[in-house]
């Protein structure tokens, strides 16, 4: 009767391991990362005779939201979900869901629970999102090659071609994304052209630049030799032109005669003019006085 009793017991274990394996998630690594926008897809399981379907997802930001499926209602609902999530096809086919675009606010924990003929099972996933950085390669003002990758999550790495002897400085936005920036410098070379390198989990990327020289040293050997000439050339136009004056002024200088009048003549005029008048007003009552007294047979003739 033992015998009779152990293929029942064993049957009955084999049964329920069978069943709480089929409630346990699938193993592996479920942390995902998707960039900002990308479409990407969460798979819950692939199991026929599916009776409901949930996604519970709780963003790093925001509310929670939930997506879900019920067969014996043919029947979906959604709350406080954005709409670029959805059910990736028919729920009752195929519960993957669909984020397109992704977008910042799309991090976080999803968990898909599902009921079937078979069991319930779950699934759970952390969404990391990424943040490619923007890349820009330039010369600055000394000549050196300059790369910068802007608001990138996480930080994304930088090096060049040939190696760079100095390091990159970083710059912390507050928003989880980092801005590198990374300047060539040779090993003890004057090397002005480089090709960097930017690695980022969303994005590789690499461009090669070369920058004119700025080497001012033959420059500065000139500058002497022509300041040298200019305060030559300004010396000599000084003393042509202060030499000249001294010369003039050593010479008395020669001034035409100008005639003008005596100033006792000046002066006289006026005192000659009046005389002569005074005259010729005492000629004339002379002359009439003398008519007056002469007989009139005596009268001068005119």
């Amino acid at each position: 009767w033992q015998y009779r009793i152990m293929p029942v017991c064993l049957f009955l274990k084999l049964h329920l391991f069978t069943r709480l394996s089929l409630s346990v998630s699938p193993p592996g690594n479920n942390k995902k990362s998707a960039a900002v926008g990308d479409s990407f897809a969460l798979i819950c399981s692939n199991k026929s005779d599916v009776i409901m379907v949930t996604w519970k997802i709780s963003p790093k930001t925001g509310g929670h939201c939930t997506l879900g499926y019920r067969a014996d209602l043919n029947q979906t609902n959604r709350t406080n979900c954005t709409e670029n999530m959805s059910w990736k096809s028919r729920p009752d086919r195929d519960p993957t869901l669909q984020i397109q675009p992704v977008g910042r606010a799309s991090e976080g924990n999803y968990i898909c629970e599902m009921a079937t003929r078979e069991g319930n099972f779950h699934q759970t996933y952390h969404l990391t999102v990424l943040v490619p950085p923007e890349l820009t390669v330039y010369c600055d003002s000394r000549g050196n090659p300059v790369c910068k990758a802007v608001a990138g999550k996480p930080a994304a790495q930088i090096w060049w071609v040939p190696a760079s002897s100095s390091r990159p400085e970083e710059e912390d936005h507050g928003d989880e994304t980092v801005t590198i920036l990374s300047t060539f410098t040779g090993n003890g070379t004057d090397v002005n052209s480089a090709t960097c390198f930017v690695s980022h989990p969303a994005m590789s990327y690499n461009q090669s630049i070369a920058c004119p020289s700025k080497d001012f040293t033959p420059y500065i050997s000139i500058i002497p030799g022509f300041l040298s000439i200019v305060i030559f050339i300004a010396l000599i136009y000084y003393f042509k032109l202060h030499g000249g004056r001294l010369c003039h002024k050593s010479k008395p200088p020669e001034t035409a005669p100008t005639h003008s009048l005596p100033d006792d003549i000046t002066e006289v005029e006026p005192y000659t003019t009046y005389v002569q008048k005074e005259n010729v007003i005492y000629n004339s009552v002379s002359d009439l006085t003398v008519e007056q007294n002469l007989p009139r047979g005596l009268l001068p003739v005119t």
